[in-house]
């Protein structure tokens, strides 16, 4: 019989994974819901801890209440790219993925033949030397106004997780999704945060296992370049206060 504390862990680990008991169970190889465990009719099995070890990070210690920290290996989890393709002077090239194409992303990450379908390109460019790029296509608008829908970003591979800075744009690659924002780490925390630039879109928190890769945005490519000033907007929006002003005084007077 394991201790109440050991089950309420249990339980909590998988309702803050979101999975049913269902779910769980089959992930962990057990034969039908992890039900019988979290009411303490069934003891934890030594293969069901190395599981929530291997596939979730979870801490044995923590689980059995002789730690605090619920996640091992957090800090160094990596997310170095997981295939890297060369040209036929093996050179790195920038890996181009499309809109269309970061849609299936996730689940062709390993696939090497899979990347051979899309562009690839070599900047002779000092910046882009002595790392591994990809470019991405923004989709959406919750990096606007520092990324429009439709731009493309060259991004740089970065090895793990601690690497990240709080004033740095990434694209996160998880599981099932492929998103542009900002991640933060919190102090003492065991999540990841990611933040849009868009306050429309609220933050929010992920587990460092549910990423795949993380590219640090250094550069974009933006279209529709023209010569309008930040002072030229500004003088615009003034002009047009000024005449909202004044039809609003002549239909005052009249």
């Amino acid at each position: 019989m394991e201790n109440e504390l050991t089950l309420k862990r249990f339980t909590d680990v998988r309702r803050e994974l979101g999975y049913t008991q269902a779910e769980f169970a089959k992930l962990l190889g057990i034969s039908t819901t992890t039900a019988d465990i979290e009411r303490g009719r069934t003891k934890l099995s030594g293969k069901v801890v190395a599981e929530l070890l291997k596939q979730f990070k979870i801490n044995p210690l923590w689980l059995f209440g002789a730690s605090e920290q619920q996640h091992l290996e957090t800090s160094k989890t990596s997310v170095i790219p997981k295939v890297i393709t060369v040209d036929s002077s093996d050179n790195e090239n920038i890996v181009l993925v499309n809109a269309k194409a970061a849609a299936g992303y996730p689940q062709n990450i390993q696939d090497v033949s899979w990347y051979r379908e899309l562009p690839a390109f070599d900047l002779p460019i000092p910046e882009f030397r002595n790392a591994s790029y990809r470019g991405f296509q923004v989709e959406g608008d919750s990096m606007v106004p520092n990324l429009k829908p439709g731009e493309w970003v060259i991004s740089k591979a970065i090895e793990h997780i601690d690497d990240v800075s709080a004033n740095k744009m990434y694209v996160v690659v998880l599981e099932d999704a492929v998103l542009v924002k900002k991640v933060i780490r919190k102090p003492n925390s065991n999540n990841v945060t990611l933040v849009s630039l868009n306050e429309a879109y609220p933050p929010y928190e992920i587990k460092p296992f549910q990423i795949q890769e993380i590219w640090e945005v250094s550069s974009k490519i933006t279209f529709g370049v023209d010569a309008t000033t930040e002072n030229g907007l500004l003088k615009q929006l003034q002009e047009s206060m000024e005449e909202l002003k004044s039809q609003f005084t002549k239909q005052q007077a009249s």
